[in-house]
């Protein structure tokens, strides 16, 4: 009578690292703390979800339980310097997870086009969601993010509602354009534009997720808050209408056959 085969172990968590260490994706162009914080600490969490057993599925789970909760603590939570920390640390423990589950699946080989898509998904909801509830902070505590002590919250009568709304519709456009870029540059073989190298890391630094998840420290102190979402805010816009541009250029640009 044959012995049953013993079922595969689980490589531990000092094992994961190093072969995740081994195993990054170039990180040319890439925002500067995406590039050297976050994909970092991902590792970590990738590592222990590989040792625990966690699918990639279920660390994107975890990762949109956490930005959902940050989100939450805006809404419900009075902008105090407490919710600020607890909004920010919640922030960037999604942001982390939403990291590590790419790695997970490249260290596994559990990596499929359905968790793929359900990772693009949870983003396209979570960052317009972040910027929605700004919008409502704004609303419940105007005399808190004003500029000038006047209960609208903004000089010369001006509201601040349309600061989180359009950064809501560039988010989306933004996000919108990157997917499809990347699909038709595929489908159709047009050029793709130069990733560029460290300098460019830190020049995106503004571009970043950490960043917007990192603003929300200031939360508690409502007018800082303001100035810097709203320097986000116009940074962004600028390099996403040159990015747009650019990719427009790239699409219109046929790649050069082989000789």
């Amino acid at each position: 009578m044959s012995t049953p085969a013993r079922p595969a172990t689980r490589p531990g968590f000092a094992e994961t690292l190093t072969a995740l260490e081994r195993a990054q994706k170039p990180g040319h162009g890439v925002p500067a703390y995406t590039r050297w914080v976050n994909r970092r600490v991902a590792r970590y969490f990738a590592a222990a979800a590989v040792a625990m057993g966690i699918t990639p599925n279920g660390v994107t789970a975890i990762s949109a339980v956490c930005s959902a909760a940050g989100i939450l603590t805006l809404l419900l939570a009075p902008p105090t310097a407490l919710t600020a920390l607890a909004v920010a640390l919640l922030f960037a423990l999604g942001y982390g997870l939403d990291s590590a589950d790419g790695q997970v699946a490249r260290v596994t080989g559990a990596s499929s086009p359905a968790g793929e898509w359900l990772d693009h998904v949870v983003d396209s909801i979570r960052v317009p969601c972040i910027h929605l509830a700004a919008l409502v902070g704004f609303i419940r505590y105007p005399q808190h993010f004003s500029l000038t002590g006047a209960a609208d919250g903004f000089p010369s009568g001006w509201s601040l509602w349309w600061l989180p709304m359009a950064f809501t519709v560039l988010t989306a456009g933004h996000f919108m354009s990157q997917i499809l870029a990347e699909q038709l540059r595929n489908n159709r073989k047009t050029a793709a534009p130069s990733t560029g190298g460290t300098m460019r890391s830190f020049i995106n630094l503004h571009m970043d997720a950490g960043t917007l998840c990192w603003i929300f420290i200031v939360w508690g102190f409502g007018p800082l808050f303001v100035v810097v979402y709203a320097l986000l805010f116009a940074a962004n816009a600028a390099t996403v209408l040159l990015s747009m541009r650019r990719k427009y250029v790239t699409l219109s640009t046929p790649t050069t056959p082989a000789q």
